[in-house]
């Protein structure tokens, strides 16, 4: 170290009331960041620091004295993990002498917001080392002057934006618009909205621009592994998103997600920015993007940042009202629609049929043996039946609605199969529900050609049923209770 450099910066650092630091910010022969060291800190520094990391990990052998020794000389990475973000805004400092200004959310990481500054320092250096000055401070809470303290083209965007997500448009239309572009600003060539249910290990796609319309992200995402999505759980876990610039970048997130990685290069990918969504402390989704113009690293950064914490509103919003839609509309028991979604969907039919009449088939299923099985194995046994005669249906009728109309009783209706292929499902059904003593329907059925009449094809259809149900009681009368 020359002591007379160390001096003339420590005097230098010391003389800021903010949280400072010297950093040496390293060059490697290839041009790209290498070691980022602690060179000086402040007094103001040693306080936060001792504060954040000493006292809350109750090191009681490390003095507040002795933290010159400790931190100097030693990686930005003494306390936190790497982050090749923050090692760009360093780099760029030091190396390319510009001053930034960064407010970014490290509440997961300290608790607390951060604001960021860097300026550069000129000075004379060895070949392969320049210096930055760092300095910072923490909110509790966001700042909403800090975080709306943004460029003209970036506060535009945002603004233009969020007017398209509170419009009246469908929710979907909006958010194409959005992802479209910002897509386009970004310069990448894919951008896409990911949703993820940690409960049902699924994801959706629920907006993606590709340029020039190569592929279907949502294709490419249908076969992609959970697992893999559910590894940026932790990759994000100490950031406020993921940023990957360039194969260095890429090279040191392969060390903690290596089958990620590998996807990406598969694919090709060059740079990728993965930015979460983060409503009441769990992970809703995930900004994705892909291939976008890395000069203006910089504003892509904060045009994410900021365009997520308002597209976090509008998911959340969205996921609930879907999640509300679906309690109200399927049988939390068997998956299928329950009796009001019937109601519902039956109403708007029969008027359909009524002014435009077309052919379709209705046919009741009746469980067996329901009651018998209750009151021999318990109500534990009736779910597990109902269940399997739900998944038997859903099995045999995947493209037509399914109703539990009832306790037992279950209601397909098609407007689509043909007499004869409906009559070849409704013979499945009844191959594969043939046990007496387990899953057995009772079924019955209607086709209409011409009347368009749904609410007297049900009855038709449900008086049906009730035959068989007697002709198999006459059967095996022991079952009747």
């Amino acid at each position: 170290m020359n002591k007379n450099l160390y001096t003339l910066l420590k005097q230098t650092v010391n003389c800021y009331p903010l949280p400072g630091t010297i950093f040496s910010v390293e060059k490697n022969s290839d041009g790209s960041c290498g070691d980022i060291l602690f060179y000086a800190i402040n007094d103001t520094f040693k306080h936060s620091f001792y504060d954040l990391f000493i006292k809350t990990q109750k090191s009681g052998d490390i003095s507040f004295e002795g933290l010159d020794g400790l931190v100097e000389g030693q990686s930005y990475t003494l306390q936190i993990p790497k982050e090749p973000k923050f090692e760009e805004i360093c780099f760029q400092a030091a190396w390319h002498k510009i001053p930034i200004h960064t407010y970014v959310d490290t509440s997961k990481m300290y608790g607390y917001w951060t604001e960021d500054f860097l300026l550069p320092i000129e000075c004379e250096h060895e070949p392969n080392i320049a210096y930055c000055l760092f300095m910072y401070r923490l909110n509790r809470e966001m700042d909403t002057g800090n975080f709306s303290s943004v460029s003209p083209d970036v506060s535009s965007f945002v603004i233009k934006a969020c007017l398209e997500l509170r419009n009246e448009n469908e929710f979907h239309s909006s958010m194409d618009i959005v992802i479209n572009d910002l897509r386009e600003y970004t310069n990448s060539i894919n951008a896409c909205i990911l949703t993820i249910d940690s409960e049902q290990r699924s994801i959706e796609v629920i907006s993606e621009s590709v340029k020039d319309n190569k592929h279907s992200i949502k294709e490419y995402f249908n076969t992609f592994p959970y697992e893999i999505i559910a590894s940026w759980e932790s990759l994000v876990a100490e950031t406020n998103n993921i940023i990957i610039k360039d194969d260095h970048d890429m090279d040191y997130y392969e060390t903690l997600a290596p089958e990620w990685v590998k996807t990406m290069k598969d694919e090709n990918v060059t740079n990728l920015c993965l930015s979460p969504f983060i409503h009441h402390g769990v992970i809703i989704g995930y900004l994705y993007i892909t291939d976008f113009d890395g000069e203006n690293m910089e504003r892509i950064k904060e045009i994410v940042e900021l365009l997520s914490f308002f597209l976090t509103a509008e998911v959340a919003n969205h996921t609930f009202m879907e999640k509300l839609e679906y309690l109200s509309n399927v049988d939390m028991l068997t998956g299928v629609f329950n009796r009001n979604s019937m109601n519902v969907n039956v109403d708007e039919l029969a008027l359909k049929l009524k002014l435009e009449p077309k052919p379709f088939s209705v046919a009741f299923f009746d469980l067996n043996g329901l009651k018998s099985i209750n009151d021999n194995g318990g109500h534990n046994s009736g779910d597990v039946l109902l269940k399997d005669a739900a998944n038997v249906l859903k099995e045999v009728f995947p493209d037509d609605k399914i109703y539990r109309a009832g306790g037992d009783e279950f209601v397909v209706i098609s407007v689509d199969d043909t007499e004869d292929e409906f009559l070849d499902k409704l013979a499945t059904v009844r191959n594969k529900a043939c046990d007496p003593d387990w899953l057995n329907f009772a079924i019955g059925h209607f086709h209409d050609d011409t009347s368009g009449d749904l609410r007297l094809a049900m009855r038709y259809a449900d008086e049906n049923m009730y035959e068989d149900k007697n002709a198999f009681y006459e059967a095996h009368p022991e079952k009747r209770r």
